[in-house]
């Protein structure tokens, strides 16, 4: 079998490379060691950026049908138990809330897409279904990844399929999605770096169909997303999607404990049953390459993040959309020899704040369980006071790992050698999002005039170079870029709020809506601007800028 691409692990970013890929047309393999998707939890809501790059795929409406309701609260608090007043209640908006805010804003600073709570195993078969259904897609089921060979024009992967065979397939470029373990990774030599094995706790995954119903019990806590418990061994609890499924993290040694401890957070005798029970490790590690040759890495292959933050998963999509496009322009002829080696320069820098955010966070986590005294569930003027105590510490320490906003969308890419380098920009911000069209930064999401999203008029297998101005001609650049067989959209919106949000009159966005280069007119070497984001400029150049800023 001979195919343009072939994937190495049918995860969610796994999948979300083969989506993306196969809707561009580009002929890809799914290799999944797994029969079905597993019943795990694993990672549990898509964040603000993630949903963007879904929406882009025409998925998000599917994803919010099959995730939590909208109306649900997102609310996270600590507690001692579910029967007990909760010590501290940090609230957040529900999707619904979050959609409606989004509706009203007008000034860049929120999100196209809010958040949405999915569990893994509910989010792993619905993209399965859509990658099957495309006719690029081959999907390899019961199928493990045994090793590669490159060569000059290709690579040959070696694989046995479902019924044990030993089989070759050849493709131009092979991507590991192969998880923290990722055998890809381990066959190109290339090693972690960081925190490995950092704390051991045990998940548990438990069916409980009346809790939600029962909440708030007596004086406990209201309907939320996480319940994080203050006294005894560290623990935590999730809401997933059907809000009758509930994880539990607890350093606990024994499944027999997690059980007492489920029984121990409910607080009243309740039927549930636990599904699952396993160890699992926290790393806080970065893979010192993100490929080699025609072989790349992606999501946990790449990086292993504590989920305190959430930025794990999410962080593996925006690898995938970032590796899509680049490997369509290049085998549909376009892309220069430069794009695919700038999604490690890109992606790289990105996994390593992120590596620095979930650290961030953990020890966010850590600072108020550290406060925690003996007597906090004591119903006495000390215990009084040390709950008080507590929530004043938590009030500004928990947010640190539900406030990340500046780190789902404001990140961008620095010295990549396909945008126009200009020197400085903004700070990056792990709790705020300030929007900017600085180039490499996500376009910021703004309404125009007619009602229509800007993203949504942005095509993503084409760069878009939008006039908010009105007046300027693009014929040099269109020419340039016809010169090298890429495509250019021109997008001329006139409109005054856009341009005070974009500080330029004009923004070359890429394909995915990040910002290439901008100015208040073209450079007079269009060409050059041209070569350089499509990736045919001297690599030697990358730190180069462009025209005016």
């Amino acid at each position: 079998m001979e195919t343009q691409v072939i994937i190495v692990g049918a995860g969610p970013v796994g999948l979300t490379l083969a989506i993306d890929i196969g809707s561009r047309g580009i002929a890809c393999v799914l290799v999944e060691q797994k029969a079905e998707p597993q019943f795990l939890p694993k990672m549990e809501r898509c964040n603000a950026r993630t949903m963007e790059i879904f929406r882009r795929l025409d998925l998000a409406e599917r994803i919010r049908a099959a995730g939590m309701p909208e109306d649900v609260p997102m609310d996270v608090q600590i507690i001692r138990s579910m029967v007990e007043p909760p010590i501290l209640r940090l609230p957040y908006p529900s999707v619904a809330e979050a959609l409606a805010l989004t509706r009203e804003n007008r000034d860049g600073s929120l999100p196209l897409e809010p958040y949405q709570l999915i569990s893994q195993y509910t989010l792993e078969p619905l993209l399965l279904e859509v990658a099957e259904q495309l006719p690029p897609v081959t999907v390899m089921r019961s199928t493990t990844f045994l090793e590669f060979t490159e060569q000059d024009d290709g690579v040959l992967v070696a694989v046995n399929d479902a019924d044990g065979v030993r089989r070759t397939l050849k493709t131009a470029y092979l991507v590991g999605c192969d998880g923290g373990a990722s055998r890809v990774r381990k066959q190109l030599g290339i090693h972690l770096e960081g925190e490995g094995d950092i704390a051991r706790l045990r998940q548990g995954l438990f069916y409980c169909e009346q809790l939600v119903e029962r909440l708030p019990i007596g004086n406990g806590p209201s309907r939320g997303r996480h319940y994080l418990v203050a006294g005894g061994p560290p623990t935590f609890m999730i809401m997933q999607d059907s809000t009758r499924h509930w994880t539990v993290h607890s350093a606990v040694e024994s499944d027999e404990e997690m059980r007492r401890m489920f029984e121990q957070i409910i607080g009243v005798p309740l039927p549930y049953e636990m599904l699952y029970c396993a160890e699992w490790r926290q790393n806080l590690l970065l893979a010192e390459r993100y490929g080699e040759g025609r072989v790349f890495l992606a999501g946990d292959a790449a990086h292993l993040v504590i989920p305190t933050g959430g930025l794990g998963m999410n962080t593996g999509v925006g690898d995938a959309t970032d590796l899509a496009w680049k490997l369509a322009a290049t085998l549909q002829g376009w892309g220069g020899p430069g794009l695919l080696a700038s999604y490690e320069v890109e992606r790289r820098q990105i996994g390593e704040r992120v590596v620095g955010a979930s650290r961030y966070a953990s020890l966010g986590y850590r600072a108020w369980l550290a406060e925690v005294r003996p007597e906090i569930g004591d119903d006495t003027p000390a215990g009084a006071a040390a709950r008080a105590h507590l929530a004043e510490v938590a009030n500004v320490q928990q947010r640190k790992s539900n406030e990340m906003i500046g780190a789902e969308l404001g990140y961008r890419y620095v010295d990549s050698p396909i945008i126009d380098n200009v020197p400085g920009g903004p700070q990056h911000d792990l709790r705020a999002y300030l929007p900017t069209s600085w180039p490499g930064a996500r376009l910021p999401h703004m309404w125009l005039a007619d009602g229509s999203a800007i993203q949504d008029r942005l095509r993503s297998d084409r760069y878009t170079l939008i006039d908010v101005a009105g007046g300027h001609g693009a014929g040099p650049l269109l020419t340039a870029f016809e010169a090298l067989g890429a495509p250019l959209d021109v997008l001329v919106v006139p409109d005054s709020a856009l341009r005070a949000i974009y500080e330029r009159d004009l923004v070359l966005v890429r394909p995915d809506l990040h910002v290439a280069w901008r100015g208040n007119r073209l450079p007079q070497a269009a060409n050059e601007l041209a070569a350089r984001v499509i990736g045919h400029s001297n690599m030697n150049r990358a730190s180069g800028s462009i025209g005016r800023s």
